[in-house]
């Protein structure tokens, strides 16, 4: 076996994490042209599936949408009949948004050889590998959302 070093290991992890997203874009790409939605309402409709439901506030914040361009989308994916706006049973000032039942059906099978092909792939590795794993993509998570804190700051300030 060919050793690497620390170097070209890290440059393969950020290679491979970039390409990971990539392939995540596209693959959700696939889906949107089936559906006949855009790239930003597939990600709704990626944020729905993944908790279930969501409020217009959490979207704009999961999409960067403004609350305007929130509202906008929500119209389109309602008008298409692939979600419905619900009232918030703990807060009457909310509203949840939620998949329609059909759509989640829909959208089941497309996602289940990728369920499966994911749960196959993480079997592979050993409990200390996966935890490893699983630190790498919690901590890549929280350095996201720092980083795009940190523009958003630069978007608001002096330029």
């Amino acid at each position: 076996m060919a050793q690497h070093t620390k170097e070209d290991l890290k440059r393969q992890v950020l290679r491979g994490a970039r390409e990971y997203g990539f392939g995540s874009i596209l693959f959700r790409h696939v889906i949107g042209e089936r559906l006949g939605v855009n790239a930003t309402d597939m990600e709704c409709l990626g944020v729905l599936l993944f908790k279930g439901f969501t409020t217009p506030s959490e979207l704009a914040q999961y999409t960067g949408l403004s609350s305007g361009a929130t509202t906008a989308m929500l119209d389109r994916l309602e008008k298409s009949a692939l979600i419905v706006r619900r009232p918030n049973p703990y807060d009457r000032r909310s509203t949840h948004i939620v998949l329609v039942r059909e759509t989640a059906e829909k959208l089941a099978p497309w996602f289940a050889s990728l369920r499966s092909a994911q749960d196959q792939l993480v079997s592979r590795y050993s409990e200390p590998e996966l935890e490893l794993l699983a630190d790498f993509f919690t901590r890549s998570v929280t350095m996201w959302e720092e980083e795009r804190n940190k523009l958003l700051q630069q978007r608001e300030g002096p330029m």
